[in-house]
């Protein structure tokens, strides 16, 4: 019998979450089953979802960012088709394959003349930890300084750099003998720290992906000078925030930094196949492959194949010709200003902050009294369970999907892909304001909601945190 996989997806579509429960992540099946992410999307095309009635779903959460072109894009489909079709030789390995030539060339295309050199890997975390490595090489030194509240990625040496403890939790030890983590904007630790002479980079987001936030001083710069000055290497992570995402090409362009190395990924996949890379001087490229006998003395198997350079090429393109950079700015200056319109009618929200498409909504406690009883009440079981309270409404009434920023954070986060529209910027608006009128009616569902939260906390996990999906 022939394999059919159209037809083997017909014939299954609706069994995601018992075969996941039964094969894979069971207890991230459970926390979604709670939040009501229990959804079974069927197909996807630009800024949408389509359930399997063919309802839609706005998409402000974009894989993380992955889909900054939006969600199957015609260009990117045709790319991978011309490379099946074409029966390229893809992974020799032993040789220098063309399409990862011609990325290679794109990306150095946008990046700053003197970001020059490209290494190809998988993943985001992978390219962290690809950066780490070069910064050792080329410096000789072995410590690395992050910032407080970063995220780098999962794997040992990028889960180092950052200091939440819900990621770290029994998987040390890790690096912490060689990282230092210090608070954004906080310019005299991180110069007594560099001053030891012996850090090897110094690792930023421009603006980070737990709570979307940056400097509020010049500190960037100033961070730049001190790297020089101690001969640290600048490392900006441009994994989330890189390739439109801010309103510029680089988040580190808004700060008009010339960083080192800079990690990329999750929007050069196309959105269809895994796509990281390391942008480096190019001598501190050579000061990692330094001989014959080291030319592969960093490497991934699957990092030059044929079908991720071809995305990443129809990627940029797409960025380029419908001049999504720019529309990034534009929709974001819209969709801040909108959002930040309703601080006047809804004391939740503290701030708007953000660059581009990347923005976080920050609530606190309200100034009505009854609801500061029902705020204290939810924040004695977790702190962000207002936050997951507004994005599981947002999705079950409104049918658009957002995300937590992060644990310990009470900030819905909000990723559009570039390709939005003021009518999509209105749908969420809308529903926002929805979701915060409800939850001025106390007793109301929003509580009743907040109460079922409560309830699986304690009897799920019997402890202080509620059931929160972020990443």
């Amino acid at each position: 019998m022939a394999f059919d996989l159209k037809e083997i997806i017909a014939a299954r579509l609706g069994e995601n979450y018992e075969l996941h429960h039964r094969h894979i992540n069971r207890t991230l099946v459970a926390a979604q089953r709670v939040i009501g992410f229990d959804k079974v999307y069927a197909r996807a095309e630009g800024a949408y979802l389509y359930d399997m009635d063919n309802n839609a779903y706005l998409d402000f959460l974009s894989g993380y960012s992955v889909f900054n072109i939006g969600r199957n894009h015609p260009v990117v489909k045709k790319a991978i088709r011309d490379v099946l079709d074409l029966d390229l030789p893809n992974m020799v390995q032993m040789d220098c394959s063309l399409l990862s030539g011609l990325l290679a060339e794109a990306i150095t295309k946008r990046t700053p003349p003197h970001l020059d050199a490209v290494f190809f890997c998988n993943s985001g975390t992978e390219a962290m930890e690809g950066a780490l490595k070069f910064a050792r090489a080329a410096t000789g030194k072995k410590r690395v300084i992050s910032l407080e509240s970063a995220f780098h990625g999962l794997s040992i040496g990028s889960l180092s750099l950052m200091g939440c403890e819900s990621f770290t939790e029994g998987f040390g030890p890790l690096m912490d003998q060689w990282d230092t983590r210090i608070a954004l904007d906080d310019i005299a630790s991180l110069e007594r720290e560099l001053s030891k002479g012996d850090v090897a980079a110094f690792v930023i987001e421009p603006v980070q992906g737990k709570g979307c936030k940056s400097p509020t001083t010049d500190f960037f710069s100033r961070a730049q000078e001190l790297c020089r000055k101690y001969g640290t290497l600048l490392v900006s992570d441009e994994v989330q925030c890189g390739l439109g995402r801010t309103g510029k090409m680089f988040g580190f362009q808004h700060w008009n930094l010339e960083p080192d190395i800079i990690t990329l990924a999750k929007t050069l996949s196309g959105g269809y196949v895994p796509c990281g890379a390391i942008v480096s001087r190019r001598d501190i490229y050579q000061k990692t492959f330094s001989r014959m006998d080291r030319c592969v003395v960093h490497s991934t198997t699957f990092g030059r194949n044929n079908l991720a350079m071809a995305c990443g090429l129809a990627a940029l393109e797409v960025i380029d010709q419908e001049n999504l950079v720019e529309r990034a700015a534009e929709m974001g200056a819209q969709l801040m200003e909108r959002i930040d319109a309703l601080r006047a009618k809804h004391s939740f929200i503290k701030e708007v902050r953000g660059k581009g498409l990347i923005i976080a909504i920050e609530f606190q406690e309200p100034s009505e009294f009854k609801l500061k009883m029902a705020w204290k009440l939810l924040h004695k079981v977790d702190k962000v369970l207002f936050a997951q309270m507004v994005v599981t409404q947002m999705l079950s009434k409104h049918r658009i999907l957002t995300q937590v920023a992060g644990h310990a954070m009470d900030v819905l986060k909000i990723l559009p892909p570039l390709i939005i529209g003021e009518k999509e910027i209105a749908l969420f608006v809308t529903a926002l304001d929805n979701v915060l009128t409800d939850c001025r009616k106390f007793p109301g569902p929003m509580w009743e909601l907040g109460n079922n939260f409560v309830r699986a906390a304690i009897s799920s996990r019997r402890s202080s945190q509620a059931p929160v999906v972020s990443a």
